[in-house]
């Protein structure tokens, strides 16, 4: 059975929001600390789709402080956190 490679890019980058104590709202303000303007609902609607840039993920990974990524972890550690789907703008 083939990863659903959409699935797991989205869960890491929640899994990693989670971690930090990080929402959109908050990840859109340190994106435009970065000269990145992005809004908090158009963050949110890129990692909901899960198909989104690999240069977009490591923007993801430096607003949020994350330098190593453990992509198994991330993955199977999400089904432990039972990471929220993060509808709303200000969550995650």
């Amino acid at each position: 059975m083939e990863p659903d490679w959409e699935d797991q890019a989205r869960t890491i980058i929640r899994v990693e929001l989670v971690r930090a104590r990080v929402n959109y709202k908050e990840l859109a303000w340190r994106f435009e600390q970065m000269g990145i303007q992005e809004t908090a609902a158009n963050l949110s609607n890129k990692v909901a789709r899960g198909r989104f840039s690999f240069a977009f993920f490591l923007q993801c990974m430096t607003a949020i402080g994350v330098t190593v990524v453990d992509i198994n972890g991330a993955v199977s550690g999400a089904m432990l956190m039972k990471v929220p789907e993060g509808d709303n703008e200000g969550e995650v």
